[in-house]
């Protein structure tokens, strides 16, 4: 009985597979910084790590938050489980945004699903 118990649940553990994480990744861009671009463009007008700071992404399922990113140098990637989900800005802010989030995203096991997000900081 022991040996039937024992290969049973032998048999539900090799039928048991983890499900594997897919990847989101992307890029954030964030202007304009100054009112008037130049070509090439000024360094001072670049975005820094504390403006992608100040525009946090939402990772929501089934409205509930199951994640946060900030992209550091412009660029994000996190791992989540296979599914569909809603990425945001976390807070709204008074002026600036993006016309493209909300986005609703596709992850699937094992592969990575690419975003590219632009926010609109206002100033002109």
């Amino acid at each position: 009985m022991k040996k039937a118990i024992f290969l049973l649940l032998l048999l539900v553990a090799c039928q048991v597979q983890p499900q594997l994480k897919g990847v989101l990744e992307g890029k954030l861009s964030i202007g304009p910084i100054c009112p008037v671009e130049r070509v090439p463009p000024d360094p001072s007008c670049q975005p820094t790590p504390e403006m992608y700071k100040a525009w946090p992404l939402e990772i929501s399922q089934k409205g509930k938050k199951v994640a946060t990113i900030v992209a550091n140098d412009g660029t994000f990637s996190v791992e989540l489980a296979p599914g569909t989900y809603v990425v945001d800005l976390e807070r709204k802010q008074g002026i600036g945004g993006s016309s493209l989030l909300p986005a609703t995203v596709k992850i699937t096991s094992g592969e990575t699903t690419t975003l590219e997000l632009d926010i609109d900081t206002g100033i002109r």
